[in-house]
């Protein structure tokens, strides 16, 4: 570029001096006098341009390199770097560009490192109960009975449950989560649901109402995973709400969706735990579930075209509303 620069400047300045020199000698004035006196004004002019082009190069080589350096961290798997943004106008904002990427990168490298010790978490814990009863049935200090055996099957159910939600998540963040939508009557679908749950409300002393309208439309859904959908929630409102509490399941017609709410009168939650019930294996104080339950709710959700949300606070019991379009 600089070789480039030099051989221009030269050119030109050949090109003046011939211009000049034969325009005078075209006007029969005075022998013309060196073209070295007419070009050194302009070798001076163009020399200014020359050396201000190569501070210019200079101001942009240092912040580039900047970049191109923690381009290479980056590269190499280290997301932590940050360039300064400074220089030129287009270069603060390759720099301010280049600081967001690497923050984002940083975010998602950690919050996948917490995945996988949460999922080694969740895993270890139904595997050691199990390890330990077999060893326990070996070694003669538990009898071999039906009831034994059916300890360590329930356990297999609590990992079969897990490894099947951490599958769903990871199809429905992948974008291969396959909906099996069909024509659903909502209040049908949600009236089933809640019957569903009415042995284990009634079981804790909770009582469990439906408020489902007649004229809820009929809904392109997966009837399968909304249920599910509907299911977390309702567990995990009867894991939250005491004896003599209340749940409520309720529908209504809402512009161009249907809006379906689940309300509980538990202990409800504070500010912080609300935003991050939603987080995969986040648990609220005292919760005893895998943390998947309402990611997953937002998850098939979210891949219906549907919103959810969450309301509460302290002491006054929680609802969680969420949609589904109506074509």
């Amino acid at each position: 570029m600089v070789l480039a620069v030099l051989v221009l400047t030269i050119a030109l300045s050949g090109i003046f001096s011939l211009a000049w020199w034969a325009m005078e000698s075209l006007a029969g004035g005075h022998p013309p006098v060196p073209r070295l006196v007419y070009s050194g004004p302009l070798f001076a002019l163009l020399a200014v341009f020359f050396f201000a082009f190569l501070a210019v190069m200079r101001g942009l080589a240092a912040p580039l390199g900047n970049v191109m350096e923690a381009a290479d961290r980056v590269a190499s798997g280290d997301f932590s770097g940050r360039v300064p943004e400074w220089g030129p106008p287009s270069v603060r904002s390759l720099a301010r560009a280049f600081n967001t990427m690497t923050t984002r990168l940083e975010e998602q490298d950690r919050q996948r490192r917490q995945m996988m010790a949460d999922v080694a978490h969740e895993l270890r814990t139904p595997l050691a109960v199990m390890q330990g009863r077999l060893e326990g049935i070996l070694d003669g200090v538990y009898p071999r009975t039906d009831e034994q055996l059916e300890s360590v099957i329930d356990e297999t159910r609590v990992l079969a449950r897990l490894v099947e939600d951490l599958r769903t998540i990871a199809l429905s963040e992948s974008g291969g989560l396959t909906l099996q939508k069909e024509p659903t009557d909502v209040g049908a679908l949600l009236a089933d649901a809640a019957n569903g749950f009415a042995p284990q409300a009634a079981s804790q002393h909770v009582t469990l109402s439906p408020d489902l309208p007649a004229d809820l439309p009929i809904v392109d859904l997966d009837p399968v995973r909304i249920r599910e959908v509907v299911s977390n929630l309702l567990s995990n409102a009867l894991r939250h709400t005491p004896a003599g509490g209340a749940i409520t399941v309720a529908a209504a017609l809402a512009a161009n969706s249907v809006r379906v709410t689940v309300a509980d009168t538990g202990s409800g939650m504070d500010a912080a735990t609300l935003a991050r019930i939603f987080d995969r294996f986040y648990k609220g104080e005292g919760s005893k579930g895998s943390g998947l339950g309402l990611a997953i709710a937002k998850s098939l959700v979210q891949a219906h075209g549907g919103k959810i949300e969450a309301f509460s606070e302290p002491g006054k019991g929680a609802r969680i509303e969420f949609s589904l379009p109506v074509n």
